[in-house]
């Protein structure tokens, strides 16, 4: 587990590099502050005492997603690649099938590198915030906290169907989330069955939602919107601002995001290493 010194340090870099750039670098600070201490996922570059350097790593199944940042004032030093070949190094060790270099779109310095690797353009990701929108509470569709096996089961199941895990990928990812217990899990229900599923991670006043799927056979039934509105009601009535993220390439629920108030303010772009 990362200690509160290492927290803070990687949440200042963050702070100083961002606005050296002018746009927001994306850290999963939620996954940093729940890390289990299994394997070895952050990797640290100081000069002098003084944390300049900082990549994270992020398992989503058998993939891991990387991302990180170096202070400007140490930049072209090699310190990036030097993170880089240490985090290669330790995921190797590891099964892991795709490797996700995570990029601002904006950032020439990340374009520079990934140049420098073997590496291809796999898609891009939208960050999007809900600004307004009709929050209509329809009583046909429920929310209620996953608590049972057969909750478990369930959103296993949804991983599977929606988002293409393995059946053993998913259990392993909802295993950790569990164990972890940094965010919020709800089932979706409609007309007394269960319809999909929704994670809500709270912290520092935003409430970002993750893994929302609504069983294949039960989409274009307005069952995903009426969920997502009691979601977004949910939270705004705590005084939370509301966040998620969605792949460009999925424009149905880019689409659906937009029509509910959701609105893009940042992007990211991801690139597939190749071994």
């Amino acid at each position: 587990m990362l200690t509160n010194e290492q927290l803070k340090q990687i949440k200042g870099l963050k702070l100083v590099c961002e606005k050296e750039v002018g746009y927001e670098l994306k850290l999963n600070e939620d996954m940093l502050e729940t890390r289990d201490g299994k394997s070895k996922e952050d990797f640290f570059h100081y000069e002098e005492g003084r944390l300049v350097g900082f990549l994270g790593c992020y398992g989503f199944g058998n993939k891991i997603e990387m991302t990180g940042m170096v202070h400007p004032d140490y930049r072209r030093k090699g310190i990036f690649t030097k993170l880089f070949d240490e985090a290669m190094a330790e995921v190797k060790k590891r099964e892991i099938s795709t490797i996700l270099l995570n990029a601002p779109s904006p950032s020439q310095s990340a374009k520079e590198f990934l140049k420098r690797i073997p590496c291809t353009f796999e898609v891009a990701e939208y960050q999007m915030k809900w600004e307004a929108g009709e929050m209509r509470d329809d009583p046909a569709i429920t929310i209620r906290p996953s608590t049972s096996q057969e909750d478990f089961d369930s959103e296993i199941q949804l991983e599977v169907a929606c988002f293409g895990f393995t059946e053993q990928e998913a259990r392993s990812f909802n295993e950790r989330m569990k164990e972890l217990n940094s965010e919020d899990m709800f089932i979706i229900e409609a007309e007394g069955r269960t319809a999909g599923k929704i994670r809500v991670s709270e912290t520092n006043g935003e409430a970002w939602i993750y893994g929302f799927a609504v069983a294949p056979e039960l989409q274009g039934k307005g069952i995903g919107r009426k969920a997502l509105a009691k979601v977004v009601k949910m939270a705004t009535e705590k005084g939370l601002s509301v966040f998620l993220e969605v792949e460009a390439r999925n424009a149905h629920a880019l689409r659906l995001y937009e029509s509910c108030g959701f609105r893009s303010y940042h992007s990211q772009h991801y690139y597939k290493y190749e071994s």
